[in-house]
């Protein structure tokens, strides 16, 4: 290719991409000769500085001009910003402070402990924070603002797709890359080639005045917009997962089972629409749990193997079926999510009374406090047990467990690993009321001995003691006694979740990536070919691109376009006409004072005689050399 002229100016001042939250903002301040060749490369509305007070000499804004003035600060990037800003922290505060849906007892607690924040924060919402009517208002604005975004954006970006590039500019040197050069093809041929070339390349091109001009990178904006829709419905699915959802916890033992019911749950919490109606009707049983554990090295103890076996049915006589819940792989039925929590160990103990008639034989769970399956809880023996005298009386002792003891004098109670290589069963022995008929809910893993009396050996001290499997804890004076019994059984905790949403906001993420790429990575240019026949009837070609923001690819894009049309409509050669027999005879006789007279009188000396048939090249307005 001779003779091409390639500027790659960075053109800050005919096309900036100013991208934010909701789209670009156009700031191009490109000549006039460009017209339309610069316009409506984004679907972004204009950015209305004005404020809302008229200036000298201008009529005062009525209702109507308000309204709009306040639409379009609702509508633009800064308030959507601030709004967002807005709505992160106003969910702080239901992080760090108790809610009452989720935990009535313990925002009672916080008011009984904090007398004088506990009614600033019950005026303030604070307790219910998502449910309350500024966060509701925030989430409200939010979505006007992106909905009153992304409505006139989509209907314009909708008119750009059934709409045409517009024509080329007068002066194509004014655009940041452009090249040119000298062909034989005719003006008509050039196009033609052009345009295949160009709609090979998945341009949108067509002819129109003159020249072939042609668009490309639509995904940019389609992208765009499909950020925003995501963001919408990530905002709705959220706001049906805390309106909806259901979430409750249960503890269940090898052999027992459990029926999504509301009062088989040992704790519940739901949104504030949800209807415990619509838990989904399933039952299953903990058939068994298997644990496998690293035996030796750095990860020592750490679980290998952490499977829960159950058997579940769907509805109230639906089918048996098996299946084994593994960490972040639950069981899914009718909607809700089953999935394993944790696991522990319920020693199971006889007691008797005096007599050595059996008061009760019981599994009770405890609950670990560390990796190794340590273990505390309470044994409470509410029914059944006569004192010496043959009074009733409750029974309570507190226990602590380890699944392998380290041995007499190595260190303190804790467990060296987490199977039960070397169980041990610590007890410590109480006797009176455990308060359970007082109304008020208690820790079940907890024992209250404000009203109950200390078995005490003969030292006078509280009455505890270590036990092995099969081992026997006697109580004092004839009192009873409790057994360490063979029988040790594992226990799993469930959380039983509901939540409508969860999908929606997963389709959400994906597609807000997706947009948020395209937005990013994909450029919107331009490219315009015009072929015109020059003064000695030779084709000129020029070729020039316009893109949205400063950046090479619009020059590489152009030069690679100009190189596959080039193979298609070469360089004509130079004019270099063969000087005659009387010119070289003239030149002969012609001494170089006539020439150089002759340089300075005529105006056309100028002129050389092979004319460069490229155009000076103008930068844009602002272009760095």
């Amino acid at each position: 290719m001779s003779k091409t002229t390639t500027s790659a100016a960075s053109a800050a001042s005919a096309d900036r991409d100013t991208t934010g939250v909701q789209g670009d903002r156009d700031t191009t301040g490109a000549p006039d000769e460009l017209g339309a060749a610069s316009a409506q490369l984004s679907t972004a509305p204009l950015d209305d500085t004005a404020g809302p007070v008229p200036g000298p000499g201008m009529p005062a804004l009525g209702v109507i001009g308000w309204i709009r003035w306040f639409w379009r600060q609702l509508t633009s990037m800064r308030v959507a910003l601030l709004l967002l800003l807005l709505l992160s922290l106003g969910s702080i505060p239901g992080s760090l402070i108790p809610q009452e849906n989720p935990d009535a007892l313990k925002v009672e607690d916080f008011k009984a402990a904090h007398t004088t924040l506990g009614p600033l924060y019950d005026k303030l919402g604070l307790f219910h924070v998502y449910s309350s009517v500024w966060f509701s208002a925030i989430y409200i604005l939010l979505f006007v603002s992106l909905i009153g975004c992304i409505v006139p954006r989509t209907w314009q970006f909708v008119g750009q797709l059934r709409g045409r590039p517009p024509a080329a500019p007068k002066r194509l040197t004014r655009l940041p890359a452009y090249t040119t050069w000298r062909t034989e093809a005719t003006p008509d041929e050039v196009h033609e080639a052009a345009q295949r070339l160009l709609k090979q390349r998945r341009f949108r091109s067509h002819q129109v005045g003159g020249s072939v001009a042609a668009e490309k990178g639509y995904l940019r904006e389609a992208g765009n917009l499909s950020f925003h829709i995501a963001l919408i419905v990530l905002l709705l699915a959220f706001a049906a997962g805390q309106l909806f959802k259901s979430e409750g916890g249960k503890l269940i033992m090898e052999g027992d089972g459990f029926s999504n019911t509301l009062t088989q749950y040992d704790d519940f919490k739901s949104g504030s629409l949800f209807d415990t109606d619509e838990l989904a009707p399933f039952s299953f049983k903990l058939d068994r749990f298997e644990g496998s554990y690293e035996m030796s090295g750095p990860e020592r103890g750490t679980a290998r193997t952490y499977k829960a076996h159950v058997t579940y049915s769907e509805g109230a006589h639906g089918p048996e079926k098996k299946k084994a819940i593994e960490v972040n792989k639950p069981l899914e039925v009718d909607g809700s999510k089953v999935y394993l929590i944790g696991h522990g160990y319920a020693p199971t103990v006889t007691v008797r009374d005096g007599k050595g008639k059996v008061v009760q034989r019981v599994s009770v769970p405890l609950l670990p406090i560390d990796s190794m399956g340590t273990a505390t809880g309470a044994i409470k023996i509410l029914d059944g047990y006569r004192n010496k005298d043959g009074k009733k009386e409750q029974l309570g002792f507190n226990a602590f467990f380890v699944p392998t003891f380290a041995g007499e004098g190595n260190g303190q109670m804790f467990s060296q690993f987490p199977a039960p290589f070397n169980p041990r069963l610590a007890l410590s022995a109480y006797h009176g009321s455990l308060g359970v008929d007082s109304g008020v809910p208690q820790n079940v893993y907890q024992l209250d001995t404000r009203k109950m009396k200390k078995f005490k050996d003969a030292k006078g001290e509280l009455l505890k003691k270590r036990l092995k499997i099969g081992e026997t804890l006697k109580l004092p004076n004839g009192a009873g006694s409790i057994t360490f019994e063979k029988e040790l059984k594992q226990w799993a905790t469930f959380q039983i979740s509901q939540e409508p949403g969860s999908s929606w906001a997963l389709g959400g993420a994906i597609a807000a990536i997706a947009g948020l790429a395209g937005s990013l990575f994909i450029q919107r240019r331009r490219v315009w070919v015009r072929a015109t026949t020059g003064a000695d009837g030779v084709t000129v070609v020029e070729m020039a691109g316009l893109g949205r923001s400063e950046s090479a690819k619009v020059p590489e894009e152009l030069g690679a376009l100009a190189a596959q049309l080039h193979e298609q409509a070469p360089s004509a050669p130079d004019a270099d006409p063969e000087p005659t027999a009387d010119a070289d005879a003239s030149a002969e006789t012609t001494t170089d004072a006539d020439a150089d007279a002759e340089t300075k009188t005529d105006p056309e000396a100028d002129t050389p005689s092979d004319p460069d048939p490229t155009p000076d090249v103008v930068p844009a307005e602002g272009a760095e050399k």
